[in-house]
């Protein structure tokens, strides 16, 4: 247990001490949550200010950006500077140090959220979560499963310089398409169609739930189990496929 602590310890002074980490993955939800609502913030909708759909929906795009995309960069990066070659000849068991990355990643995206939300309340009149409990709890299952597929994304993208790349490819589309950055009703068949299959819509669903219905994950089964589906298809794919060994090289 101290080994584990002493790790998490470490992945958090690593992170907070990368400039590009702290800006692309951290900072850039709370200024893009701004951005928007300073922009789309006035008014309401169903008697809701519609901040508050914003906060719900960068904080949900946060948990994607953070837990996907921002363990997909640090592993493949660690990977082919060869920092996880040399890891796996220390005493440091694999599964904790995995463990580790995943739980500092979750901690980040805990940070987000109440930066996100203090933004909301004190400088766009956003409402506070009906049910805090089921908030956290939508947010632990999101980066859960988001960091499974940032596994999987890991173990298949080969190169350090591309994956930044690959993973806004990613993360941005599936925000837009699946209502993080303001409705995505009229959307065209083809595209409604994929948006109806992304894990992200599923997740907004439940934030939104808990942020104005109060709603707790559980009473929304479909939105679950898509996120678990997706979820453990990642840590299939990473199980099958993560190596620890440089690739470019």
């Amino acid at each position: 247990m101290t080994l584990f602590w002493h790790q998490l310890k470490s992945e958090q002074l690593v992170f907070w001490r990368s400039r590009e980490a702290a800006i692309f993955v951290f900072l850039f939800p709370p200024l893009l949550f701004v951005l928007l609502a300073s922009v789309f913030g006035d008014g309401t909708e169903n008697g809701v200010p519609a901040s508050t759909y914003l906060v719900a929906g960068v904080i949900a795009y946060a948990v994607a950006n953070t837990a996907l995309g921002g363990l997909a960069i640090t592993l493949v990066i660690r990977r082919e500077y060869g920092i996880l070659k040399r890891l796996r000849s220390t005493p440091l068991p694999a599964p904790l140090y995995l463990a580790t990355v995943l739980l500092s990643n979750l901690f980040v995206v805990v940070l987000q959220s109440l930066v996100v939300v203090a933004l909301g309340v004190f400088l766009f009149d956003a409402q506070l979560p009906e049910n805090s409990l089921a908030l956290v709890a939508a947010l632990a299952l999101g980066a859960a499963a988001f960091a499974g597929l940032g596994l999987a994304i890991a173990a298949l993208i080969r190169s350090g310089e591309a994956i930044a790349a690959v993973v806004n490819v990613i993360v941005l589309p599936m925000s837009f398409l699946s209502g993080s950055f303001g409705p995505a009703d009229d959307l065209p068949a083809p595209l409604d169609a994929l948006r109806d299959i992304l894990p992200l819509r599923y997740l907004l669903d439940l934030v939104l739930g808990a942020f104005v219905d109060g709603d707790a994950p559980w009473e929304r089964p479909t939105a679950i189990a898509v996120i678990a589906v997706w979820g453990a298809m990642g840590y299939i794919v990473a199980r099958r496929r993560f190596g620890w060994e440089p690739r470019e090289r």
